[in-house]
């Protein structure tokens, strides 16, 4: 028997029996009685089955990938996960995947737009709005900017994985994909009616690869989960998230397109993996120190952002979950930093790591021997930032899944809900920073005439690509300026960068010096910093700029000053050739055809890697140069270069109790010996910064390290730019200023003994080394040698206290390894 209760025009209708009776009169009398009720269900109930039917299918991970994404010991390499995403694609006028851009190796690199089907068929016109409201000089009036607000989306975007190894995001986004193409729950709706999602499943395709790769070919050996014995990014490794302003690689070229000449997402999180030990997952509010050019809205609505999370988490009844520890907002650099200077918030969260992809049981003790982080003393000790504490257990996968996916939609839901707040605060960021500060230089000048006009070059492709204006000067300007107080003339051909736009924040960021704030305890130690404390743009590139205070009469030649649309327009300013491509390569430096061997370890050295990409840029040939290659003497080469690696992990290398033995041991004793005879037989040999040490002591230089043994509270420099004095008379500093700038990140500062033959090409200042950045007891770095060249043998050793070509930053030192090389 059926019954059911039935409201016609807003009465309710009688109950009564409606099972059909067998006798032809009752059937009749049933059908007459549903007749007017037919034709107002019947549309409503084919849209239903219809939507059903869609639904049905639209296929879950676990249909196409024979396993649910998450799962203990599963892994879905790129050509899975992209196969996902364009069968999603396909199925769900939901979804729309873009190909944003290549990889360094080739691979599709891809975004999926996800809102409402109504949105996703109207992409371009919430895309224009946005253009809009990110540069409030396009708005026309208040008339005008109230239907933008009305009218527009949240722009949200989530990325994951950028760090490979930090696998469990890549996989969790499919997840996340499939829930909001199918779910049909209120929240949701109110998601994808109110928001557009930028999904990135990894920005880093090739890492997910070499990890996938690396995963399964080690599943049950003694090798699973451990971290591939290469770098998990083709150059850059983990420092692929440290390139989000010097935009060396193609992922952050690709991405950087993506958010700021295009969309300007008002949200940017990015999904990251720790240590196993500590808290389960860390996210904002951020520990101090802020950058002081970090609007403090920002920083409000990071805070905002992350205690949702928290308070989503721990509804949920899940653990571990910390606040204000470990990472701040002073740097620039990062996939979460970077929006802060484009008026956008950036939320990073960083969940406790299993195996990869296998599970692993954490132990309290374990939990309670671990090291104290910034503002979290243990784990295990319940504070305001760490309420609810995790006391150990079995850590999965699916564990670390479960709290991105609570999080990412406890950041969807506020997108969502507070939209036209999000908009309005954009906007008038944007529309704030067109206002003039009296304590901001009104200008960055970049002068004509410098010698170095392919880093001059690069440097404006890099501001221009990030959607900051630059203006060529066509007629003469007069300044003042901070070491000329009295107005003087600029040359013509110069490049100003105006400081009043959108992008206010990031101009003073990059072209600023960092004064890092001087955070010491009680007992004299620092308190160490996220990242770097100083990475000012033009003393890493070696170009000339100074800020402008003042213009004579600007507005009477506004006129004249042309705004530079391409980067072919600036270097046809400049007299360079066009370029096919942005970012294209620069001409081969060297004089001479040297064999080149870089050492290349299975220790995955990113140092080795930022090498790499400075000579490919360059187009310098080199070949890569084993353990192996060292243990067998196979060192035929002019030149071997050692990146910034130190003695044990060039010598022991990786373990053999984890790594099988092709991948084991170093180059060994008997590498360091064929090493010391390739030099005495007339090779000459590299060393960048952490392995001269090696050098230094295996071969018996008159040289020591005078850092070396000091504690903190005696010396410290994290991360800064540093003055430097060379001597322009040696043939390794032809071409090269007698001061320039280089990057020190706890380097070495070498003493050498009286009398002994080695040359000092280049010394840290005299005083006042510190150019930006912070540095704890600069005297023992004062005068000290920066880099120097001596005999040995038949052949010759040249070694850099510093990191010449730091992260592929540091245009200014490059010329230094170019000269050594020819």
């Amino acid at each position: 028997m059926i019954r059911v209760n039935i409201v016609y025009r807003g009465k309710p209708v009688k109950r009564r029996n409606l099972a059909p009776k067998r006798n032809k009169k009752h059937k009749t009398e049933f059908l007459r009685f549903l007749r007017p009720f037919w034709a107002k269900f019947s549309l409503a109930a084919f849209i239903l089955l219809f939507s059903l039917t869609i639904v049905a299918q639209v296929p879950s991970p676990k249909t196409v990938l024979g396993f649910h994404p998450t799962d203990d010991k599963t892994i879905a390499d790129w050509a899975q996960i992209t196969d996902y995403f364009n069968k999603l694609d396909k199925a769900s006028n939901r979804v729309a995947v873009r190909e944003i851009g290549k990889t360094t190796l080739g691979k599709p690199l891809i975004a999926a737009f996800i809102s409402s089907s109504d949105n996703v068929r109207n992409l371009d016109k919430y895309r224009r709005i946005n253009q809009k409201l990110a540069d409030p000089r396009m708005v026309k009036d208040a008339v005008e900017l109230e239907d933008l607000i009305k009218s527009g989306k949240t722009i949200i975007s989530i990325s994951c994985s950028i760090h490979s190894t930090e696998i469990v995001a890549s996989q969790m986004s499919m997840n996340l994909a499939y829930e909001l193409a199918t779910s049909n729950d209120a929240e949701t709706k109110e998601i994808l009616d109110n928001t557009i999602l930028l999904l990135i499943p990894s920005s880093n395709p090739d890492g997910i690869d070499i990890v996938a790769n690396w995963y399964r070919k080690t599943l049950g050996t003694k090798s699973e989960g451990t971290s591939p014995p290469e770098l998990y990014h083709h150059y850059a490794g983990h420092d692929n998230n440290r390139d989000w302003f010097m935009l060396n690689l193609k992922e952050t070229q690709a991405i950087t397109k993506l958010y700021w000449q295009e969309w300007f997402p008002q949200i940017v999180y990015d999904v990251h993996q720790m240590g196993q030990t500590g808290a389960r997952f860390v996210i904002p509010p951020f520990f101090d120190p802020p950058n002081p050019r970090i609007a403090p809205l920002i920083l409000r609505e990071v805070g905002l952002a992350g205690y949702k999370m928290a308070s989503d988490l721990q509804a949920k009844n899940i653990p571990g979950v910390a606040t204000n520890t470990t990472f701040d907002t002073w740097w620039h650099g990062g996939f979460r930093s970077a929006p802060y200077y484009h008026n956008s918030i950036g939320i990073l969260s960083e969940a406790a790591s299993a195996n990869l992809m296998s599970p692993v049981e954490i132990t309290k003790d374990q939990l309670q021997k671990s090291r104290a982080s910034r503002g979290l003393n243990s784990p295990l000790e319940s504070a305001t930032n760490i309420p609810d504490i995790w006391n150990g257990g079995m850590w999965r996968p699916r564990d670390i899944a479960e709290i991105e996916m609570t999080a990412s939609r406890a950041l969807l839901q506020m997108a969502a809900k507070f939209r036209a707040r999000y908009l309005r605060n954009f906007y008038d960021l944007g529309k704030a920073n067109l206002e003039t500060n009296s304590n901001d230089p009104q200008a960055f000048v970049i002068q004509a005439g410098q010698p170095n006009t392919e880093a001059v070059s690069r440097m404006l492709e890099i501001l221009m690509w990030q959607g900051i204006e630059i203006h060529q000067m066509t007629n003469e300007l007069y300044v003042k300026m901070e070491k000329m107080p009295d107005y003087h003339e600029i040359p013509l051909g110069s490049f100003l960068v105006f400081v009043n736009q959108p992008q206010k924040n990031n101009v003073l960021s990059l072209f600023e010096r960092q004064i890092y704030p001087n955070r010491v305890n009680a007992n004299g130690e620092p308190d160490v910093p996220y990242d770097v404390a100083g990475w000012t743009l033009p003393l890493q590139m070696g170009v000339e700029s100074e800020a402008i205070l003042s213009f004579r009469d600007l507005e009477k030649y506004r006129g004249t000053l042309k705004k530079v649309e391409s980067i072919n327009q600036a270097r046809g300013v400049l007299n360079l050739p066009a370029n096919p491509q942005p970012f294209s390569k620069m001409p081969n430096p060297l004089k001479t055809d040297q064999k080149i061997g870089l050492y290349k370890a299975f220790t995955s050295s990113m140092d080795e890697g930022w090498t790499r990409l400075v000579f490919d840029n360059h187009q310098i040939p080199f070949t890569s140069v084993s353990d192996q290659d060292f243990r067998q003497n196979k060192l035929d080469h002019d030149v071997i270069i050692l990146p910034a690696d130190n003695e044990n992990s060039i010598v022991k290398g990786l373990s053999a109790e984890r790594y099988p033995a092709e991948f084991a041991g170093g180059i060994g004793d008997i590498g360091v010996e064929n090493l010391k005879k390739f030099v005495e037989n007339g090779g000459k040999l590299i060393c960048f910064d952490d392995s001269c040490g090696l050098v230094i002591s295996k071969f018996g230089l008159p040289v020591r390290n005078v850092l070396t043994g000091l504690k903190r509270s005696e010396f410290y420099n994290p991360g800064s730019v540093v003055m430097l004095d060379v001597n322009t008379n040696q043939p390794l500093a032809r071409g090269i200023r007698k001061e320039i700038a280089a990057y020190f990140i706890t380097s070495s500062a070498f003493e050498i003994a009286a009398d002994a033959p080695v040359k000092v090409i280049a010394r840290y200042a005299q005083k006042d080394a510190l150019m930006s950045g912070w540095m704890l007891g600069e005297k023992y770095l004062n005068g000290k040698a920066a880099l120097v060249e001596t005999s040995y043998g038949n052949g010759k050793i040249v070694m850099f206290a510093f990191r010449p070509q730091h992260r592929g930053q540091t245009f200014a030192t490059f010329p230094f390894i170019f000269n050594a090389l020819d």
